[in-house]
């Protein structure tokens, strides 16, 4: 019985082309995958998929984590890896297939980036609220940070979404679904001030049914709020790449370091499933492991 697993792999390949029909692409995208899983065993000196353990597939997928790699990109790999390995025992390869015992990957998200409360305070700093730009600036940055918005619903905000008296926003999330955020005091202050000297100066006469708008008087699309806060990353001396998403996430992540609830969370950003939420936990988690190993005398 032949078990090298390069043989396996191209006898698996035959397979998916003549019996199974796929694409070029598809096949493609199955041998780039297997080769790169195949050259991490060989590289451990594993030639035969008996000696194939559910941990070394675990450590496989640990290293693929690592790596900047898109959890969609690391849930391709497990599929391809998955088939071959019910190939190689459909075919009497081996007797064994060590991925039914490999956890479903469904839960699995890759930790989003956030920022130091620092950090905010120093990109907080950056519009000079003595322009128009500035104060719009400075007014949308700092309702990002107070409510989690996503970009895509801050800057389709109309004035009837917000509400300076009580200090809320109506924001319209995925779906058409519409929820309440509290704005903060902060947050409030600088919509107020943009609004009020800042706004009919950008609108220059013209008409639009958005809060936030362009030099040419129209809305502002998410490109042109990208390089706003590339903009400001860059004056605040924050050397990481970041995004408008960067402060929803630091949003999440702050509150919850305060003490709030997940569920409160949870609402605030809009989140159907708490299970979504719940990775702004993990990233405390890995702060807190990170702080350990940094602080304590026998890390």
């Amino acid at each position: 019985m032949d078990r090298d697993l390069s043989d396996a792999l191209s006898r698996f390949l035959n397979y998916i082309t003549v019996e199974k029909g796929h694409s070029q692409n598809t096949i493609e995208s199955y041998k780039r995958d297997l080769t790169r899983y195949i050259s991490y065993l060989t590289d451990r000196d594993i030639n035969s998929p008996d000696k194939i353990t559910i941990h070394l597939l675990r450590e496989y997928l640990s290293e693929l984590m690592k790596q900047s790699l898109s959890v969609s990109s690391i849930k391709r790999y497990i599929a391809a890896i998955r088939h071959f390995h019910k190939f190689m025992v459909r075919e009497g390869l081996t007797d064994s297939d060590p991925t039914e015992y490999l956890e479903t990957p469904r839960g699995w998200h890759r930790l989003p980036k956030t920022l130091s409360f620092t950090e905010v305070e120093s990109l907080l700093k950056q519009p000079r609220e003595n322009t128009p730009m500035g104060l719009r600036d400075g007014a949308m940055i700092e309702l990002l940070y107070a409510t989690g918005l996503r970009v895509s619903e801050l800057i389709k905000l109309k004035p009837s979404n917000i509400n300076l008296e009580v200090g809320f926003i109506t924001a319209v999330g995925k779906g058409g679904k519409e929820r309440v955020v509290p704005m903060g005091e902060y947050a409030l202050e600088k919509v107020k001030q943009y609004i009020e000297r800042a706004r009919s100066t950008l609108l220059k006469g013209r008409s639009t049914p958005y809060v936030f708008v362009s030099t040419w008087g129209r809305g502002l699309t998410r490109q042109a709020f990208w390089k706003i806060i590339k903009k400001y990353t860059r004056l605040a001396g924050i050397q990481r790449d970041i995004s408008p998403h960067t402060l929803r996430h630091s949003f999440a992540t702050h509150l919850l370091e305060r003490g709030a609830d997940l569920r409160s969370v949870q609402m605030m950003l809009g989140h159907s499933d708490i299970s979504t939420t719940q990775i702004y936990t993990h990233i405390n988690r890995e702060r807190l492991k990170k702080i350990h190993a940094e602080c304590h005398p026998r890390p």
